[in-house]
């Protein structure tokens, strides 16, 4: 009689990030029930931006819960976006983990940009208020991020359909908050119009445009 050897295959990485990430986003759920109803239906209804903006913002459990699952979906949203169009050895976890720490990186340093530009100009509930916004509804289209991700690695790999479905529909998400930021601050952005120049070029154009030039070289 001979032995039968039983090959147990390993999970994949990508399988255990994105599991990681579902997990952060079940326990934002399950915890805060009533925020989660409410941040779903954000593109069509600004009720979670209305009732939560005055409430802890930045700091509190359920936005940070989505923080830490956006950062995740688009960092592996960028890596099968890299591996569809670009050459890029498949299951390459340690370009994932440098993409991850760039966007953190990336993140933070304009969050702490923003702060300190609020603390010098005497703005900081203001600089709150937008950071709030614009991370809300970049928290949002995550969830887009998400099902864009379990198509590419499950079912339709590297479909460049698919990709472009996945950016139309973020970039109209982050555009609608947008809209909505600015019809919102309107007068409050009339009235420091200056340094609301002085803020797009500084901190939302020129990080743009050198992670671009850098991607083209």
């Amino acid at each position: 009689m001979n032995p039968i050897y039983k090959t147990v295959e390993t999970l994949d990485w990508i399988t255990i990030t994105l599991f990681l990430s579902l997990v952060f986003l079940a326990f934002g759920k399950y915890l805060f029930q009533n925020k989660f109803l409410s941040f779903i239906i954000l593109p069509f209804n600004n009720r979670y931006i209305v009732m939560h903006n005055k409430k802890g913002r930045l700091l509190n459990w359920f936005h940070m819960l989505m923080t830490l699952f956006q950062l995740i979906n688009f960092s592996i949203f960028i890596f099968l976006l890299y591996k569809t169009f670009f050459t890029l050895q498949e299951n390459n976890f340690h370009t994932f983990f440098i993409i991850m720490g760039v966007l953190i990186l990336f993140q933070l340093s304009k969050m702490l940009l923003q702060f300190a530009k609020g603390f010098v100009f005497d703005t900081q509930g203001l600089i709150s208020e937008l950071l709030f916004n614009k991370t809300t509804y970049l928290n949002h289209s995550s969830l887009v991020m998400f099902v864009c991700n379990v198509l590419l690695v499950y079912v339709t790999k590297d479909s460049k359909m698919i990709i472009s479905i996945a950016l139309t529909l973020i970039l109209s998400i982050n555009f609608i908050g947008l809209a909505r930021l600015l019809k919102n601050y309107q007068n409050v952005i009339l009235a420091n119009f200056f340094y609301f120049i002085l803020y797009l070029c500084t901190l939302e154009i020129a990080p743009l445009v050198i992670v671009g030039s850098y991607l083209k070289d």
